[in-house]
C-alpha cells in the first residue's frame, strides 16, 4: 500500500472501518515527514560543510601563494564570504531535493512545505552552530556582525577612542549585513522550497 496526500474531497471515500483494496492510495493526515526532513537535514549540513571549506582551502591558499599577502587578505575575505552564501544556497537546494525524494509519494504542496520546514530547521541548527563558536559553518557574515556589536557593548572597544564617524562606520557594517542576512535567508528559503517541489514523486497508479 502506498501513501499519499488526497484531496479533501475525496477524503469521504474511505472511513476507518473501510476495508482498502490492494495498492490502494490512502491519505497522509499530518503534512510534516520528519524522518526525510532530517535525511535533507543531514545532507544539507554536510553540503554546507565541504562547500564551505573548499572555498576556505581556495582563499587561504591564494593567500599563502601571493607575493603579497596582506593586499589580498581584504578580497579573498571578501570572496569567502560570498561562497558562504552561495554554499548555503546550494546546500539547502539538495537538501530539499533529497528530503522530497527520501519521502513517499506526495503532492507538491506537500513537498514544498517539508521544504520550507527544512530550510527552519537549518537556520535553527545553523543559529546554534554560531552560538556554540562554530562560525564557518553557517553565516559567517551575520557572525561577524554580532562579533562588532558585542565589542561595542562589552566595551572592548574603548568607547572614548571611537569617532562618530567610526561609530557610522560600524552601524552601516552592521545594518548592511542584518539586511543581506534576510536576503540570503529568503533566497535559501525559496531554492529549498524549489528542491522539495523538484524531487517531489507522484504516485503510482494500478488498474
Amino acid at each position: 500500500m502506498s501513501y499519499v496526500d488526497r484531496p479533501e474531497s475525496e477524503r469521504s471515500a474511505y472511513t476507518s472501518t473501510t476495508t482498502y483494496p490492494p495498492n490502494s492510495i490512502v491519505e497522509y493526515y499530518d503534512r510534516a515527514r520528519w524522518v526525510p526532513i532530517l535525511s535533507g537535514l543531514v545532507v544539507a549540513i554536510g553540503t554546507q560543510l565541504v562547500l564551505s571549506a573548499f572555498g576556505t582551502g581556495i582563499g587561504f591558499t591564494n593567500i599563502a601563494n601571493s607575493g603579497a599577502p596582506r593586499s589580498n587578505i581584504p578580497g579573498v575575505s571578501n570572496g569567502i564570504g560570498i561562497w558562504t552564501g552561495v554554499s548555503f544556497w546550494l546546500s539547502l537546494l539538495i537538501g530539499g531535493w533529497v528530503t522530497a525524494r527520501s519521502c513517499g509519494p506526495m503532492n507538491r504542496s506537500t513537498a514544498i512545505l517539508n521544504g520550507a520546514i527544512l530550510w527552519g530547521t537549518t537556520l535553527t541548527i545553523g543559529s546554534l552552530l554560531l552560538a556554540s563558536g562554530i562560525s564557518g559553518a553557517f553565516g559567517a557574515i551575520s557572525f561577524g556582525a554580532g562579533a562588532g556589536a558585542s565589542q561595542l557593548s562589552s566595551g572592548s572597544i574603548p568607547a572614548p577612542a571611537i569617532t562618530a564617524q567610526q561609530a557610522r562606520n560600524i552601524a552601516s557594517a552592521v545594518a548592511w549585513t542584518s539586511w543581506w542576512f534576510i536576503i540570503g535567508s529568503v533566497i535559501g528559503l525559496i531554492l529549498a522550497m524549489i528542491g522539495a517541489a523538484a524531487g517531489a514523486r507522484k504516485p503510482r497508479t494500478y488498474p
